[in-house]
């Protein structure tokens, strides 16, 4: 027959399972000390007699912070869902909602989680009985005894710190973890209610701001700091082994402020303007060996692998570099990746020169631009 080995360094036989089933739970909690060979050296309640005024200042003091989180976590969940988070330019007059809902979002969340943790620690600390145990350290997995014993353990300990009869800090502590479970619901659900395939061909993945409509001419835009100053890019603006960053043009947007910014501010606009020096030898991929003009190569700036931008150009051995994460794409081989956590080749743009001497896109890019992702098509 087994034995319990007691704080004082005895053995008593364990007990069966039928003396368990008999057994009280504050009986079962004493058992599951002895069992862990702990040793309470002191134990008193904060509150020895229930019902004064300290004792209903320390609930008061708890039901607070809970309740703090509770109005924080709705107010997140009001913001996330309600504040204005559509783009407006600073000439707007929406504008300030719009700057402000990063902030909002984020300083509600934070007080929503800060409020909760202080709310538990305070209950802890003036509730939970004040305790001093010593255990011995013990090797091996618990027996049979051990895991009978532990649940009585638990509900004593949760008996000790009279949680069960203070409705008032139940009450905030559930309105504030149900509110916060919410809200971290709605947080990780909500981006995902958005269709993003509902425009079928047309959907935002699939096209850019580069895709002609209604038979528009598309220009390549060089950026000069003025947004009402327009730049169209001829061949002769670039030196050989040289490269700048364009953005789509349509004569339809000239002097329209909202139409040129958004052209300039979506993330999947930029692009890179190469050329190439003369002679170069250059692989072409399969299927586009007309999207170049001349020695003139238009590349996606957004890196394949998170999305960065391959902002710098090596001239001397033709690499596009994308400073994040190092991945570098070799520009005379249609930008496939060479080095680096990047997979994937940069789009190309299909590009080609008008009657006037402009450069213009003969359409969008035939795949995907940035990152990878479910259902990509190439």
């Amino acid at each position: 027959m087994s034995s319990v080995t007691t704080g004082e360094g005895g053995a008593r036989p364990a007990p069966t399972a039928a003396e368990l089933d008999d057994m009280t739970p504050e009986e079962l909690a004493r058992l599951a000390t002895e069992l862990d060979d702990v040793v309470v050296q002191h134990n008193a309640p904060r509150f020895p007699v229930p019902g004064t005024r300290a004792e209903k200042r320390a609930e008061r003091a708890v039901a607070f912070w809970f309740v703090l989180s509770a109005v924080a976590a709705l107010a997140f969940v009001v913001a996330f869902i309600a504040w204005p988070h559509e783009y407006r330019p600073p000439s707007d007059p929406g504008y300030t909602m719009y700057s402000l809902y990063t902030p909002v979002v984020g300083v509600t969340f934070g007080l929503a989680v800060l409020s909760l943790g202080i709310g538990v620690i305070t209950y802890v600390r003036k509730f939970f009985p004040e305790e001093i145990s010593v255990q011995q350290r013990h090797d091996g997995p618990s027996d049979e005894v051990a895991r009978r014993t532990v649940m009585a353990q638990l509900a004593s300990a949760g008996k000790d710190t009279t949680i069960a009869r203070r409705s008032l800090i139940k009450r905030s502590a559930g309105a504030a973890a149900g509110l916060f479970g919410i809200g971290l619901g709605i947080a990780a659900i909500g981006p995902m209610i958005r269709n993003p395939w509902k425009d079928g061909p047309n959907s935002p993945l699939w096209v850019t701001g580069w895709k002609p409509e209604n038979g528009e001419t598309v220009y390549l835009r060089g950026d000069t700091g003025e947004l009402s100053e327009i730049r169209r890019v001829r061949p002769e603006d670039m030196e050989p082994g040289s490269m700048q960053t364009v953005f789509p043009f349509r004569e339809s947007e000239r002097g329209d402020e909202e139409a040129l910014l958004h052209a300039q501010k979506a993330s999947d606009a930029p692009v890179m303007l190469i050329r190439l020096r003369p002679g170069t030898q250059v692989v072409k991929r399969a299927g586009q060996e007309d999207f170049n003009y001349g020695d003139y190569y238009a590349f996606s700036k957004i890196c394949t692998h998170l999305g960065c931008p391959t902002s710098l150009y090596q001239a001397q051995d033709n690499r596009i570099l994308c400073p994040c994460h190092q991945s570098q794409f070799l520009a005379t081989e249609y930008a496939r990746p060479v080095f680096g956590p990047a997979t994937r080749a940069l789009p190309q743009l299909p590009i080609t020169v008008d009657e006037q001497g402009y450069f213009v896109a003969r359409s969008d890019f035939h795949e995907a631009v940035g990152p990878a992702f479910w259902e990509r098509r190439s």
